[in-house]
Parts: structure tokens; C-alpha cells; sequence
């Protein structure tokens, strides 16, 4: 088929079965329907078959002669339950799974019995999910987070792909400025054409559940408590469909999914044009503030922090770095462009390992006020940072929040003139892994900690194509609420 007649993303299998559905149905035999439109029965019987694309011109003598539009021919459901399961079938065994196997194709014609094929697709749908909803160990995870990091900051965490896409959608809802209140949400639900509803049952599993059948979004009334801001939920949502998402194909498309729905809900709390007008007068002031920057648009101070991140780098130069780290030392969240060197283990990964002591990311627990602005210079081998930091409280303990760039770059920010100054040597374990040789003379061989041992360490990540998501318990609330 020329580019110039083809018909676009035809299905081939569901195209055959119409076709023959349709021409069974009024009796004609394929040597009359040959007769009809000039078509040898042989090329019919390889477009009924699936492996032949007919021309635009061809199809529509055979739309006329079936009494039908060429549209009838195309439409992209089975005509019959039979149908349908034949193409299911025909799809797996064309799939390079199955192919790998090295197994001859089962023919799926009317010779074939009806409890045969069923248990034929039943057998290709498990073989199906075997291969596409293994647990990912965690070296999968470490190796997924570390290759994801590495491509933010080639592109130095900036989208501008998804700043389009956000900016398209405040367009069609008509925002001006500012916050986006609960109002606009809403819109902009309809817009993409959901319809949300807050419930009290949501899957313990879930931040939130789509309903793709009745359009619905489902959410808890009440906040998780974990941090979430309720109207982020409802945009990351929404963020799937925006950006095309289908399902994960691994573990590494379902974190990369994350980061773009996170990306596209801080774009719409926080827009480009408005929020680099924001920062663009506070840098001229030498004045800028994750503090001022969140509470200009009513955000949490992590996302104005990992919003800041995006637009750092590209508007105005400011190479940056991010990390959310435990009261216990242990890096959750990282992001740097600017050459800080994380602690990482032999895979790249940063999650899990513990960040030096003499950071301001761990200084800041020591301060005496650790919840009033924080900032620090540290000096490290990769050169000297700045740093501000934010200490919040949630259910698992206290997590700083810091953004920090090179010293030079210092000079924009408010706090850039702190005169706090640690020096950290790691990762020479004399900086601070190794203790002191006198509580080692006194204690070595004196000590027997009994180590807390989390279960996720020894466990695989949750099988699924979304971990840890309970389908029994989601499918369960489906049915209660349709």
C-alpha cells in the first residue's frame, strides 16, 4: 500500500476476521466475492488471513459488494466473542515471545474446537504475564534509578516536552496566573474529560484509582499524610493521559512515568512563564528563596525545591544539586548537575547509601533551630558547595531537603553570604565512618549491636506492572463504585 492510499495503523487480524465475519453472514463464497471485485479468491483469502494489506481502492470494492463502508471494515473491534479470541490467539503467536519458543502456530479456524482455543489464550495470557510481571530485585531498582538520573542530568532536568504539554492544558482551562486553585482543577479534569470523585475506600495500596471505562478518577477525602499534596495527586493523575502513558513496560518505564507525571503537576502548579518571572526578579535582587519561590504558589517546599531544580539550569545557568535525606543520614531522593559526588554504591545507585556527616544535610539536625532557614558552605574534593535546607517532619521521622550549587553561584541566593563552613572529606573514611581511635580502644570487641533489618532489603520489589499494587482490591472497588 502507497503512502499516498493507505489507510493509517490498519489492523490486519481484526481486519480479515471482519471480513470474513461480514461475508459469511450474507453467504457469498470467496470464489463470488473474487468475481465481484476483480481479486483472485487466493489474494481474499490472505487478506481475511491477516497477512495481506489491501489497497485503500480495494477495499472499498469489497466494502461495496459486502453492502458496507469501507469505516465498517476498519473499525478496530472483533465482529464476535469467537472472533475476538481468534485474533487474541493470532497476536500472542506473532509476538516475539512466543516466537523465541521455537513452537509451530496453531491455526484458528472453524476446525478448531471452542474449549481448545480458550485454553489456548489462557495459556498465552499466563505466558504473558509471567514474562511481563517478574519482581525486580533490587539491583533491577538501583540500576533503574541510577540510568534515570543519568538521563535527567543530560538534560539537566528540564522537560521541554512536558512544560509544552502543561502549558497547553492551562491554555484550554484559560488560567491566568498564580496558584491553581481546586476550581481549576476541576476544569481541567473535564477538559481531558474526567469526572473526580473523593471517596473514603480507596485500595490502601493507592494514591489514587481511574476508572477508564466511566471516565472517573477516584481520590481519598482525606490527605495520606505522607507529604502529598492533594491537588498533585489529582494532576500526576491526570499526567498519564496528558503524556500518552500505556502500561510499564519494566521497572525502569514505571519510574521514568513517575517522573514525568511529577514533572507535569509541579508545570501546572508551578507554570514556566510565570514561575521564571518569579525567579528571574528575585535573581536580580540577589534574593533567591525555595522558601519565597513555594510560598508564591502555595506548594510544598519539596516540589518548589524540585521545581527550582528544572528550571535552574536552563533559564538562568545555576548548575544545581537536590537530596531528601533521613534524620538517620540515608539519601531517599538525589539530583545533581553539578558535579557533587553523592555516595553511590558499585551499580551507580544513590538510594539507601549515607551521606556524609559534615553535609549540611545532616548538620542542619544538629542546629539549634533545625526548622528555621538553614544554610551552609561545605567544602568537599568535587569543590565548594552552598547549600539551604528545609527539615520536615512526616510519619517515617524527619527528612531534610536541600538544594545546593557551586560557590560561585552562591552570590544569587538569599543566605549566599552565611559564614557556617564545614570541610568533608569523604569518601575517606577518616572523615566521619571511621570512629575515634579512643572509643575504638575502648569498645572494639566490647560491642554487639542487634541490627534493625528492614524486610525490603531481603525482599524483591512487588511484582505487578504497577509494584505493589493489590489488582484483587483495585478491581474489588471498581465493581463496588460503577
Amino acid at each position: 500500500m502507497s503512502a499516498s492510499d493507505a489507510e493509517p495503523s490498519v489492523d490486519l487480524v481484526t481486519l480479515g476476521q471482519r471480513l470474513r465475519h461480514l461475508r459469511k453472514t450474507r453467504g457469498i463464497t470467496l470464489e463470488q466475492l473474487s468475481a465481484t471485485v476483480g481479486r483472485a479468491p487466493s489474494q481474499l483469502s490472505l487478506i481475511e488471513n491477516g497477512k495481506r494489506e489491501p489497497r485503500l481502492s480495494v477495499l472499498q470494492s469489497i466494502a461495496s459488494a459486502l453492502g458496507v463502508t469501507v469505516q465498517d471494515l476498519l473499525r478496530p473491534e472483533a465482529p464476535s466473542r469467537r472472533a475476538g479470541l481468534e485474533i487474541e490467539l493470532a497476536r500472542f503467536q506473532q509476538s516475539p515471545a512466543y516466537a523465541a519458543l521455537g513452537l509451530p502456530a496453531v491455526k484458528a479456524g472453524r476446525r478448531l474446537p471452542a474449549d481448545a482455543l480458550e485454553s489456548l489464550i489462557g495459556l498465552h495470557r499466563e505466558l504473558s504475564r509471567v514474562l511481563t510481571e517478574q519482581s525486580a530485585t533490587p539491583e533491577v531498582a538501583r540500576r533503574a534509578n541510577a540510568q534515570l538520573r543519568a538521563d535527567m542530568r543530560q538534560r539537566d532536568n528540564y522537560f521541554a516536552e512536558i512544560e509544552a504539554a502543561a502549558a497547553r492544558v492551562l491554555q484550554s482551562v484559560r488560567h491566568p496566573t498564580g496558584p491553581l486553585s481546586q476550581r481549576g482543577i476541576l476544569d481541567i479534569a473535564a477538559q481531558i474529560g474526567f469526572s473526580l470523585h473523593y471517596v473514603n475506600d480507596l485500595p490502601s495500596s493507592t494514591r489514587s484509582v481511574t476508572d477508564l471505562k466511566n471516565r472517573r478518577i477516584y481520590l481519598p477525602q482525606v490527605a495520606s499524610g505522607k507529604g502529598h499534596d492533594p491537588r498533585a495527586v489529582v494532576l500526576q493523575t491526570l499526567g498519564h493521559f496528558v503524556l500518552g502513558h500505556e502500561d510499564p513496560a519494566g521497572y525502569g518505564d514505571f519510574l521514568r512515568q513517575r517522573v514525568e507525571v511529577n514533572y507535569f503537576a509541579a508545570a501546572l502548579l508551578m507554570p514556566e512563564r510565570f514561575a521564571v518571572d518569579f525567579l528571574t526578579a528575585a535573581k536580580a535582587d540577589r534574593a533567591l528563596a525555595i522558601d519565597d519561590f513555594r510560598d508564591a504558589f502555595g506548594v510544598s517546599y519539596e516540589t518548589a525545591a524540585h521545581r527550582f531544580t528544572n528550571l535552574a539550569t536552563h533559564h538562568f545557568g545555576i548548575p544545581v544539586h537536590f537530596a531528601r535525606v533521613h534524620e538517620t543520614g540515608i539519601v531517599y531522593k538525589a539530583y545533581e548537575n553539578d558535579n557533587v559526588r553523592f555516595p553511590s554504591d558499585v551499580t551507580g545507585a544513590i538510594e539507601g547509601q549515607p551521606v556524609c556527616r559534615k553535609w549540611a544535610s545532616r548538620t542542619v539536625f544538629e542546629a539549634e533551630d533545625p526548622y528555621s532557614s538553614f544554610y551552609q558552605f561545605t567544602d568537599t574534593t568535587a569543590g565548594t558547595y552552598w547549600c539551604t535546607v528545609h527539615v520536615e517532619s512526616t510519619r517515617a521521622g524527619e527528612f531534610s531537603v536541600t538544594v545546593g550549587t557551586p560557590y560561585e553561584h552562591a552570590r544569587w541566593f538569599r543566605g549566599g553570604d552565611v559564614t557556617g563552613r564545614t570541610v568533608s572529606h569523604c569518601p575517606d573514611p577518616d572523615c566521619c565512618r571511621r570512629p575515634p581511635a579512643h572509643l575504638v580502644d575502648s569498645w572494639s570487641g566490647n560491642a554487639w549491636p542487634s541490627a534493625r533489618v528492614h524486610s525490603h532489603l531481603l525482599a524483591a520489589l512487588p511484582p505487578g506492572t504497577f509494584p505493589g499494587v493489590d489488582n484483587r482490591d483495585v478491581y474489588d472497588f471498581l465493581d463496588r463504585r460503577a
